[in-house]
């Protein structure tokens, strides 16, 4: 194994303390990864109102930082607890004003919320005497950590010389405020070319600052060098693509493993399956479908938004209810923009006997989607990594996916699954008739595309390893320049 490394990890969202998304699993997950690779990984996130309220196992630290900004010193506080089943530490960033809000992110102080997290952080490190060899920050929100550490920061010798990991979870929310948020962070420096006059983008600057950069899949990582997948910034990309990697998030294998998950109506795995059939029935007493056995079950649990392919669903589904590839059945779970929901609730009310649609959050329901449908649908337009068709091939369910970001890189036409290209819903449908023939028509290659969807690995220990390599190719860099 490489040597041990002392690594900061800094993320807006940690789960189970906060998370809206990947950013958060990644952040739950990853640092028991590489803990276990004997890696010294400190996790440091804001103290949000779930936190300051109290949360089981974090108690408070015995420590004020003094946090300096432009509007003077700032008195904050930490928290500390742990991350569940694991001895990695989380610190959590106590400024009650700030973060102790009703939600984690929508407001106009965002870009300084986080830019005082950011800071504050940094500054953790040396109350708790511990001096890390990288800081991983992750998204926009940490971005500030590496630009006042590459810049003000060098005047520091306690921060002089730290390596430096930047991974993007989704491009498209970039962080952008106006300049005298450096005024604030006490920060001197150069206008980018991707910043308008007067502003500050966040993302850029984590890009632009970061030793090494990664997206979390290999695709995603080649999309956004792209005019269409760059959402303005695939110029600096280009620029960096040098430093530049695509490593795919892993799943957490504890969490996600249909032989022991407390939520199914029966546990099965890939060399005993006959207990799907019963989730299979279980799914559809759920949620009110006719028991029929041998017709594809088709399920989704998504967020109801453009991003996740919602403009290209409904033709396609309203062939499938019409029974264009045959008799089918179809479950979607979701929430999300008010326009898609109508479009399911309509389509659910006229084909009673065929679909159903259970629109808002329900946890209980979603493993048994993954656990009783044959077929899995994730016709995003961009995916960054994407979880949903990982826990379907896990479940044996067969992901049908559009060829894009994460999702080109986890499923293999006709081998785990059945991918398409065009964004339209033609496309999709065509998608949908090859994968339901292959159901309705040869049992036993649909059970072997099955079978190796179940057998893949997507373990976190795969991941790391992977991040491991960007911690010593950071830290090669530090003492090439340093």
């Amino acid at each position: 194994m490489a040597d041990p490394l002392r690594i900061l990890f800094l993320s807006a969202e940690v789960a189970p303390f906060a998370k809206t998304g990947g950013l958060g699993d990644i952040g739950g997950s990853l640092p028991k990864a590489l803990h276990a690779m004997g890696h010294d990984v400190r996790v440091v996130m804001p103290a949000y109102r779930k936190i300051e309220e109290g949360y089981p196992g974090v108690s408070s630290m015995p420590l004020q930082l003094n946090v300096p900004t432009g509007s003077g010193v700032i008195n904050a506080g930490a928290f500390e607890g742990r991350l569940p089943g694991s001895d990695v530490p989380v610190y959590f960033i106590a400024e009650y004003g700030l973060f102790a809000r009703p939600n984690i992110y929508g407001y106009w102080d965002d870009p300084y919320r986080f830019a005082f997290f950011s800071k504050a952080a940094l500054h953790l490190t040396l109350q708790l005497d511990w001096r890390p060899d990288v800081v991983h920050a992750h998204d926009w929100h940490t971005a500030p950590a590496l630009a006042w550490l590459h810049t003000a920061g060098q005047s520091d010798e306690r921060f002089r010389g730290i390596g430096s990991v930047f991974t993007i979870h989704n491009l498209a929310h970039q962080g952008k405020t106006n300049w005298n948020v450096f005024d604030y962070m006490q920060l001197f420096t150069h206008s980018l070319n991707e910043e308008g006059y007067g502003e500050v983008n966040f993302m850029a600057r984590g890009i632009y600052h970061a030793n090494i950069i990664n997206t979390v899949s290999p695709t995603y990582a080649r999309e956004i060098m792209t005019r269409e997948g760059g959402a303005g910034l695939d110029g600096l990309l280009r620029h960096r693509q040098r430093d530049l990697h695509g490593i795919l998030n892993g799943l957490d294998y504890d969490e996600w493993d249909p032989a022991t998950d407390p939520r199914l109506a029966a546990p099965y795995s890939l060399d005993d399956m006959a207990a799907r059939d019963e989730n299979r029935r279980a799914l559809q007493a759920a949620v009110g479908l006719p028991q029929l056995d041998n017709i594809p079950i088709l399920g989704m649990v998504t967020r109801l938004d453009w991003q996740k392919g919602m403009d290209i669903v409904g033709h396609a589904l309203h062939l499938l209810m019409n029974g264009y590839s045959g008799p089918a059945q179809f479950v979607v779970l979701g929430t999300g923009a008010s326009h898609y929901e109508d479009m399911f609730r309509q389509m659910a009310g006229y084909h009673r006997e065929k679909m159903s649609a259970y629109i808002g959050y329900h946890a209980e329901l979603a493993p048994l989607i993954y656990a009783g449908s044959d077929i899995f649908l994730m016709p995003s337009l961009f995916e960054p990594c994407g979880l949903g068709q990982m826990i379907a091939m896990r479940y044996g369910s067969v992901p049908i996916v559009r060829a894009t970001g994460g999702l080109a890189d986890t499923v293999q036409d006709g081998i785990t699954g059945t991918t398409f290209y065009d964004f339209n819903a033609d496309a999709l449908f065509n998608a949908i008739q090859r994968a339901t023939y292959t159901y309705n028509t040869d049992r036993e290659s649909w059970r072997r595309i099955q079978a190796n969807g179940m057998a893949t690995n997507f373990s976190w220990e795969r991941s790391a390893q992977g991040y491991q390599q960007l911690y010593t190719w950071a830290l090669a860099q530090m003492h090439y320049h340093g």
